[in-house]
C-alpha cells in the first residue's frame, strides 16, 4: 500500500507539473509567459453621488479616457490598465475608508483624487504609509503639500502626495486682484462653508482684497447642505456690499445667488473653482448672470492639446462635467501611467513598485493636455495658470487668464 501510494503520488505530481508547463509558468506579477497581460489598477476617489458629484464624475471620466488611451496605444507593454472608482460622497471619513481599500489591493499602483481638500487630509497618511502615489487634480489647500505652517515655514508632510492643480495661495489672490482692479469693487461680504477648502480660500481672498485697498463689509458662514439663506441675504443687503465672495462648492452657492438676487440684492457672487460647474448655472438659472468664479488652468475647450480629449469625452456618454478638472485628471492619470511604464517591464511588477513609482512621479516632466506637467519639491504643480470665468448669456465665459505670483 505504501509503495502504491508513492507511485500514485509521483504520477499525480508529474501530471500536475506537465499541466503547469502546458499552461505557462506564472510569476508573482500575474503575467503569464504565454502573453497574457498583467492587470494594473488606477484608483479614483471622488464624490460620485450627492454633493459635488457632477465635478467628481468629471474626474472619473478624465481618468477613464487616459486609461483607455494607454490600453489602445499599448503605452506600457505587458500591462492592461483598469479603473477602480470609489465614491467618497465628499465626506472625509469615507475618503479614508476608500484609501484603506485601495491600499489593500495589490493591483492598485496609483490613485487620482480626491476632489475635496478636506477629504484629502484624511487620506494622505494612509497612502504615504503604503508608498502609494496619489495625485489630486483639484485639491487647492496649501497645507496639503506645504504643511500647516506654510505661510512662515514650508515643509512637505507626505512624499507620496502630488497635485496638478495650483493652490489657493494663488487662486485667492488672483480673484482678489481681479475684483478690486478690474471689477472696481470696494466693499465685499465674505461667506464660507467652514470646510478646509472653502474657509481657506475665503481667508486668502479677504487678505488679498484688503491688501489692495478694499474693505470687508461683513462676514458669515454656512453649513454644507444648507438650503435657506434668507437671514444671510438680509445681512448682505444691510451691509451695502457691492460684491459677495463665497468660499465653497456650487451646491450651496447656486442657491445663495438665487435667493440673493430674488431678495433684491443685485450684486455678483464670486467664488473659486468649487463653484465653476455647469450645474451652478443650470440650478440658479438667470440669477447667475454676471456671477464669477476662478479655476485652475486655462479653459480646456480652448486648448489645442485637449481637443481630442474633449471630443472623446463628449462622444463617450460619460457623466459629469469635465470643464473644471477633466483635463487635469487625464494628466494626473497619465503621469502615473508613465511612471508605471518606467518601473514595470514586460508586465513584471517589482516588490517595491509602489515606492519606485512615487520616486518616478517626482521626476515627471511632459506636456499634458491641460499644460506642462511637473512637480516642485513640495509635490505642487509648476503650472501656475489661472482663469477668471463669468456667466455671460447663461454660459461660463473666460474673461481673464494668466499667472499670479502673489
Amino acid at each position: 500500500m505504501r509503495q502504491r501510494s508513492f507511485v500514485v503520488l509521483t504520477a499525480m505530481l508529474t501530471t500536475g507539473a506537465l499541466a503547469l508547463t502546458a499552461c505557462g509558468s506564472r510569476d508573482k506579477s500575474g503575467s503569464d509567459n504565454d502573453g497574457k497581460k498583467t492587470e494594473i489598477i488606477i484608483g479614483v476617489d471622488a464624490p460620485l453621488t450627492g454633493q459635488n458629484s457632477a465635478t467628481g464624475l468629471g474626474i472619473q471620466g478624465g481618468v477613464q479616457i487616459a486609461v483607455d488611451d494607454a490600453n489602445k496605444n499599448n503605452t506600457v507593454p505587458g500591462v492592461t490598465f483598469k479603473v477602480l472608482a470609489l465614491d467618497d460622497k465628499a465626506i472625509p471619513a469615507s475618503g479614508q475608508q476608500n484609501a484603506t481599500q485601495l491600499v489593500s489591493n495589490d493591483k492598485v499602483l496609483g490613485v487620482v483624487g480626491p476632489l475635496n481638500s478636506g477629504v484629502a487630509t484624511q487620506m494622505q497618511q494612509v497612502f504615504d504609509t503604503a508608498n502609494l502615489v496619489q495625485i489630486s487634480p483639484s485639491n487647492t489647500a496649501p497645507e496639503l503639500t506645504q504643511g500647516k505652517n506654510w505661510q512662515t515655514a514650508k515643509s512637505r508632510p507626505f512624499k507620496s502626495y502630488f497635485r496638478t492643480a495650483t493652490t489657493d495661495a494663488l487662486q485667492g489672490g488672483f480673484a482678489a486682484e481681479y475684483a478690486y482692479t478690474t471689477l472696481k469693487k470696494r466693499n465685499v461680504f465674505v461667506v464660507d462653508d467652514k470646510q478646509t477648502y472653502g474657509a481657506g480660500l475665503a481667508k486668502l481672498f479677504k487678505a488679498g482684497f484688503t491688501k489692495s485697498g478694499g474693505k470687508v463689509a461683513g462676514e458669515d458662514h454656512v453649513n454644507t447642505g444648507d438650503t435657506d439663506f434668507s437671514a444671510l441675504v438680509t445681512k448682505i443687503k444691510n451691509s451695502k456690499a457691492d460684491l459677495v465672495y463665497y468660499g465653497g462648492q456650487y451646491d450651496e452657492s447656486e442657491k445663495l445667488t438665487k435667493q440673493l438676487k430674488d431678495g433684491g440684492a443685485k450684486i455678483p457672487l464670486f467664488g473659486g473653482d468649487g463653484m465653476y460647474a455647469d450645474d451652478y448655472i443650470t440650478a440658479s438659472g438667470a440669477t447667475s448672470e454676471g456671477d464669477l468664479a476662478t479655476s485652475v488652468g486655462a479653459p480646456v475647450d480652448s486648448l489645442p492639446a485637449a481637443a481630442d480629449f474633449v471630443k472623446k469625452y463628449k462622444a463617450s456618454g460619460l457623466k459629469g462635467s469635465y470643464g473644471a478638472y477633466g483635463g487635469y485628471s487625464y494628466d494626473a492619470a497619465t503621469a502615473i501611467i508613465k511612471a508605471i511604464g518606467n518601473v514595470v517591464k514586460d508586465g513584471k511588477v517589482p516588490d517595491d513598485a509602489r515606492a519606485q513609482i512615487v520616486a518616478d512621479v517626482q521626476k515627471t516632466k511632459f506636456d499634458g493636455i491641460a499644460g506642462p506637467v511637473s512637480f516642485d519639491e513640495y509635490g505642487d504643480t509648476t503650472n501656475k495658470q489661472l482663469t477668471v470665468y463669468q456667466v455671460v448669456g447663461g454660459k461660463w465665459k473666460a474673461v481673464k487668464s494668466g499667472t499670479f505670483n502673489g
